[in-house]
């Protein structure tokens, strides 16, 4: 995995996170929502690419 995407991953996790801490303190149920798929989104395709990286497969 490069270090590019492993940044990009890890961003889109922080912001999702962020947005799901802004949501639950508005009381904005749908940002909170937002949130946490963004988190998820960022954690599966850091899961895709660990598996790839283990398999050594360059994408």
């Amino acid at each position: 995995m490069s270090a590019m995407d492993k940044a990009r991953h890890k961003v889109e996790e922080a912001v999702g996170k962020a947005k799901e801490k802004l949501g639950s303190a508005t009381g904005d149920r749908r940002t909170e929502v937002e949130g946490k798929t963004e988190q998820t989104k960022g954690n599966l395709k850091q899961a895709g690419e660990n598996a790839k990286d283990a398999f050594g497969k360059d994408g």
